[in-house]
């Protein structure tokens, strides 16, 4: 750390020609969180930009207005600067038809999408990191998309009416699956 803070001090020492821009430099490397507290200001000394944050990210490429929606309000409210910060996603009964766009947030472990009018599932596959997944009380008709998914360990396909209900020997054993009535056996 001692070694990394000279270099830094070095490079940035040609910069600041007064004792007291050195030492603001200095007290904002040595002080860990102040970036992160300001992380909304662009820092500048003697006329030089030492830290600009980055921009809020923007959600583009998701077809669904609703889920747009959501996820736009979802990323605000963690400060998300890339699609991959978001890790948790609860867009229920948010009037959501379509998934198209989601496969861009990678990251997302968990997901609760109940009492939507989703059907199609085909691009939750790509979300290798999910764990968990609320699809109850949706318009979902084949579950086997979801069922493929290594890392998925809990599913909630409940209150789906028109589900085909998956053979038995379709469902890892790893997987807790809530199935609607009518695949109950």
């Amino acid at each position: 750390m001692i070694d990394f803070l000279r270099r830094v001090n070095s490079y940035y020492m040609k910069l600041f020609e007064t004792e007291s821009a050195r030492a603001l430099l200095i007290a904002l490397l040595m002080s860990g969180t102040s970036c992160a507290e300001l992380g909304q200001y662009d820092i500048t000394v003697n006329n030089v930009t030492v830290y600009e944050p980055s921009a809020p990210y923007t959600v583009s490429g998701v077809k669904d207005s609703a889920l747009t929606a959501c996820l736009t309000q979802s990323l605000l409210d963690i400060d998300a600067r890339m699609p991959t910060d978001l890790v948790s996603l609860n867009c229920s009964d948010a009037g959501i038809q379509s998934l198209a766009g989601l496969e861009q947030f990678t990251q997302i472990q968990s997901m609760e999408l109940s009492s939507n009018d989703i059907r199609n599932l085909l691009v939750l596959e790509r979300l290798t990191a999910l764990n968990q997944l609320w699809l109850d009380n949706n318009d979902v008709v084949d579950p086997i998309p979801v069922l493929r998914m290594i890392a998925l360990k809990e599913l909630n396909l409940a209150g789906n009416p028109r589900l085909q209900c998956p053979d038995p020997e379709d469902v890892p054993r790893h997987l807790s699956l809530n199935l609607p009535n009518h695949c109950k056996r």
